[in-house]
């Protein structure tokens, strides 16, 4: 498989280089060259396979070449050690669960394939490896358990100061050894430009041997097909195939589940469910893209004001947005709305939702609303005792605590804090290569 610059303006490279390289030298970023297409007798066959069989025969052909065929069958083997299951909510709607990984959120099965792909490609490197990553929750926690004691890399997690939950700030800082947190006075955006500019800035380049481990990474972001697999075996229907309303934050997940549908997978419909951060509800409406600042919500994980991954998402319908709408729309949840869904779901079905999830549920409520004969799942991205300090007060409960939780309660934060300033940036990168 090829991989070329959304920019057009960079070299076609092969899996590993892609996976190291993290973003084209454009700052484009890396796109296959062809989308491949899964057999029927596949596809009818899921029901009788392993989840570890249908991930290797999703991942196969991207890695083809770049990876033996039995260290791809190891490498998904340990990313797959947590199950995924679909949980019925309602009569119409079901939970995909994704967050009983390590850090209780879906992002531990790109971290955890990503970081297993890195090592291997790295084994025999003289020059260690630099992790950059920036994160709005999840994807910090996610990556420094994926890579925590990797040989030859090391991970720094940039993320934004009291804007992630306490559990949260725990999962990314706690760690040490080959883990390091830098701690921004600012936005996630600010995080994200800041993780940019080094991408692109020569001189540091010269210096540390950097790579990305955010969704823009092919082997973080290609994996999360895993998950619409998972729920379509599960899928008792087959013949009405699941709308999927999923929380949208850097358009990540969402569209690995696009590039599953258009692989065959019958997915009917996709809900991008967003925050109060409305980018693509707007430009689904306008057709016209504006970049914002990102605003702080209870969904933080989807703080996010200028998505990276939404330009995949036009790529595979050709920049069309018109095709797109057939089968895609977004909208846009509140707070005040976010609050009175996990209320409401947990008092009547006796299902409690985390933040992300509750936006997830009610934007495919919503949907399904004015489509009666259709159902679908939403996906839990993460466990809701992450966010006990918004979900506790709404349902008036404690949360039980997990064994996971209870080992970082007492460890020690450890991060530099810095302000929105590249060069402090820049100089601290420096400092621990």
């Amino acid at each position: 498989m090829i991989y070329q610059s959304l920019y057009n303006n960079s070299p076609s490279v092969n899996f590993k280089e892609a996976t190291i390289a993290g973003q084209a030298p454009d700052g484009g970023l890396y796109f296959p060259e062809n989308i491949p297409t899964l057999s029927k007798a596949f596809l009818n066959s899921m029901q009788q396979l392993t989840n570890e069989e249908i991930a290797y025969e999703v991942m196969r052909p991207y890695v083809v070449n770049a990876i033996p065929d039995n260290v791809l069958f190891d490498i998904i083997q340990e990313t797959l050690n947590f199950p995924i299951p679909l949980v019925q909510v309602k009569e119409n709607i079901f939970s995909l669960e994704m967050f009983h990984g390590n850090t209780l959120s879906f992002k531990d099965i790109g971290a955890r394939f990503m970081s297993r792909c890195l090592g291997y490609f790295v084994k025999d490197n003289k020059r260690k490896v630099t992790v950059l990553v920036a994160t709005s929750g999840d994807t910090g926690g996610a990556v420094a358990d994926g890579f925590y004691g990797i040989d030859g890399v090391q991970v720094v997690i940039v993320y934004p100061s009291g804007k992630v939950s306490a559990v949260q700030e725990k999962q990314l800082t706690t760690f040490g050894n080959n883990i390091f947190a830098i701690e921004v006075n600012g936005t996630f955006d600010d995080c994200q430009r800041l993780v940019k500019k080094a991408f692109t800035d020569k001189s540091l380049k010269d210096e540390i041997f950097l790579t990305s481990a955010n969704s823009i990474n092919v082997a973080r972001w290609l994996p999360q097909q895993f998950f619409y697999f998972f729920a379509f075996k599960q899928w008792k229907d087959k013949n009405n195939p699941p709308v999927a309303s999923i929380p949208s934050g850097n358009f990540g997940n969402i569209c690995a589940g696009v590039l599953a549908m258009k692989s065959g997978l019958p997915i009917k419909y996709f809900m991008a469910a967003c925050n109060a951060n409305d980018v693509v509800p707007k430009y689904l409406n306008t057709h016209q893209y504006i970049a914002q600042q990102s605003v702080s919500t209870i969904s933080n994980a989807m703080d996010v004001g200028d998505p990276s991954n939404f330009v995949r998402i036009l790529k595979m319908f050709n920049s069309d947005v018109n095709l797109l709408k057939e089968i895609f729309s977004s909208v846009s949840i509140s707070d005040l709305e976010t609050k009175h869904t996990i209320q409401r779901v947990f008092a009547d079905d006796n299902y409690l939702l985390d933040p992300h999830g509750a936006v997830g549920f009610l934007a495919l409520e919503k949907y399904l609303a004015t489509h009666p004969n259709q159902q679908g799942f939403f996906a839990e991205t993460a466990h809701p005792i992450k966010f006990n300090d918004v979900v506790e007060p709404l349902i008036n409960q404690t949360i039980p605590t997990l064994p996971s939780i209870l080992n970082m309660v007492n460890k020690e934060k450890k991060s530099k804090k810095v302000e929105v300033d590249y060069e402090e940036f820049h100089d601290y990168l420096l400092s621990i290569k």
